[in-house]
């Protein structure tokens, strides 16, 4: 009976671990963008939302990520949502307090020319250099086609 419930709290522990809730680790040049299926290798446009039950979903581009969130109407179930900073590329921060710049002299991966950056000083002086628009979270999600 013992050796019973040795197993049953050994087992509760493995399984409470594995299902931990953050983000995953993006492996460059291997994992695929899960919207539209590109390999992920721009860490500059990287972005990923895990939802409220652990699971992580990687995207090559943030207009993916904004895509996919819009279309399943989605964000009130994610713990994490995640974009690149442009100003260090593969630091993954906060989607819903950075600041968006489109820009047509920064390219990114599908077209939209879609940047992230920390703060809203950031993005001015992002903006200031390479000219284009700045956003914050909302407006980004409707300029993409939020409801």
């Amino acid at each position: 009976m013992i050796h019973k419930i040795k197993i049953y709290w050994l087992g509760s522990i493995i399984l409470l671990t594995a299902c931990s809730i953050e983000p995953k680790k993006i492996n460059y040049g291997e994992d695929h963008c899960h919207y539209c299926d590109m390999t992920i290798v721009d860490k500059t446009h990287v972005s990923e939302y895990v939802t409220n039950k652990g699971k992580s979903f990687k995207f090559d581009a943030i207009e993916c990520m904004i895509h996919e969130i819009n279309q399943k109407n989605n964000l009130n179930n994610l713990a994490f949502v995640l974009v690149a900073n442009f100003n260090k590329p593969g630091e993954l921060i906060d989607a819903r307090n950075a600041t968006y710049l489109v820009s047509k002299e920064i390219k990114s991966p599908m077209g939209a020319n879609l940047s992230a950056f920390n703060s809203k000083e950031q993005g001015l002086a992002a903006q200031k250099k390479y000219g284009g628009e700045l956003y914050n979270w909302s407006q980004m999600s409707k300029k993409l086609g939020t409801k």
